[in-house]
C-alpha cells in the first residue's frame, strides 16, 4: 500500500479512536484520584497526541522517502565508475600503443643487425677472394721467375757442358795427350770414372744400399770413386765438403754435385760432362743419367 494512503487510513483511524473516546460514558465520571478535565482540555489532549503520531508517521515517511532516494544516488556515483574504468582503458591501450611501438623496434634493430652481418659477410668472402686472386698471382709470378732463372743456369750450363765436351775431345789428339795422361796417372781415369757411372744406370735405389744391385746417392758416388782409387766419406753431407769447392760455371768431368748446403747436403751425384749428370735419384727412378736442367745442383766438389 502506498505511504500516503497508509498515513491516511491511521489519520482515520486516530480520529475515529478520539471521538469514541469523547463519547464514552465513562468521560463524565469524576475520578477520585485525578481531577477532571474539561473537554477543552481533553481535545488538547487528544490533538496533541494525534499531531504527535503523525510527526512520527511523518518522518518514517521522510526516511522511506529517503531510502526510496537512495537508488538515485546510487545511479548518481555511475559517472565516477564510469571515468574511472575509463582511465584504466586509456592507460591499458597506451600500455599496448607502447608495447607495440617496443616490438616495431626492436625488429627494426633485428633487421638492421641482420643486414650488417650480412654485408660483413659478403665483405669477407670478397676479401678472401681478392687475397687468394693475388696469392695466385704471386706464385704464378713466382713460379714464371724460377723458370726464367732455371733456364738462364740451363743455357749457361749447356755452354759448359759444350766447352767442358771439346776440352774431352782434346784429351785424345796430340798435344792434349800428355796432359791428360798426366791427370790419370795422378787422380785416375775420368774415362773409367764415367764408364763404370753409366754401367749402374737402370740399377734400383735402395737407401743405405752401396752396390752392386743396388745404391743410394751417395753410396753410388762413393762406389764409383773407389773404382779409381779415390776414397770418399760414406754419407753426402761429408762429400759435399770432401773436395774443393768449384762453381756451376767452372764444371769437369768427375766433379761431385751436391744439392742442399755444403756440410749438410741431402743428395749428390757426378757431373759426367755435356751438360749431364749420373745419380741414384730415388726409389721410383733409380740409377738415371739427367742432364743439368732436370735438377739444377747447389754447389760442387772436384776431388780429381
Amino acid at each position: 500500500m502506498p505511504i500516503v494512503a497508509q498515513v491516511t487510513f491511521i489519520e482515520l483511524n486516530l480520529c475515529v479512536l478520539i471521538v469514541r473516546c469523547s463519547m464514552s460514558p465513562n468521560a463524565q465520571i469524576t475520578s477520585h484520584r485525578k481531577p477532571r478535565r474539561t473537554a477543552t482540555q481533553s481535545w488538547v489532549v487528544r490533538t496533541g497526541v494525534a499531531g504527535g503520531v503523525l510527526s512520527t508517521l511523518a518522518v518514517a515517511g521522510a526516511g522511506s522517502a529517503t531510502a526510496a532516494e537512495k537508488p538515485t544516488e546510487s545511479t548518481l556515483e555511475m559517472p565516477a565508475v564510469n571515468a574511472t574504468l575509463a582511465t584504466s582503458i586509456a592507460q591499458s591501450a597506451a600500455a599496448t600503443q607502447q608495447t607495440a611501438f617496443d616490438y616495431q623496434v626492436r625488429a627494426q634493430q633485428d633487421d638492421a643487425a641482420g643486414k650488417a652481418k650480412t654485408d660483413a659477410k659478403k665483405a669477407k668472402e670478397e676479401a678472401d677472394r681478392k687475397a687468394e686472386a693475388e696469392k695466385k698471382a704471386a706464385e704464378a709470378q713466382e713460379k714464371r721467375d724460377a723458370e726464367q732463372a732455371r733456364a738462364s743456369r740451363t743455357s749457361e750450363r749447356s755452354a759448359l757442358g759444350t766447352k767442358s765436351a771439346s776440352a774431352d775431345d782434346s784429351d785424345g789428339s796430340g798435344s792434349s795427350a800428355g796432359s791428360s795422361a798426366k791427370k790419370s796417372s795422378a787422380t785416375g781415369s775420368s774415362a773409367t770414372l764415367v764408364d763404370y757411372l753409366r754401367a749402374q744406370v737402370g740399377k734400383a735405389y735402395v737407401m743405405g744400399s752401396t752396390g752392386p744391385s743396388s745404391f743410394d746417392c751417395s753410396g753410388l758416388v762413393m762406389s764409383a770413386y773407389n773404382q779409381i782409387g779415390i776414397s770418399l766419406p760414406r754419407v753426402s753431407q761429408d762429400q759435399s765438403t770432401a773436395g774443393t769447392q768449384v762453381g756451376l760455371g767452372n764444371l769437369q768431368v768427375g766433379d761431385i754435385l751436391y744439392w742442399g748446403a755444403a756440410g749438410s747436403a741431402h743428395h749428390v751425384g757426378v757431373y759426367i760432362g755435356g751438360g749431364k749428370f749420373i745419380g741414384a735419384q730415388n726409389p721410383s727412378t733409380g740409377v738415371v743419367e739427367r742432364d743439368l736442367s732436370y735438377s739444377p745442383p747447389t754447389g760442387a766438389v772436384r776431388v780429381m
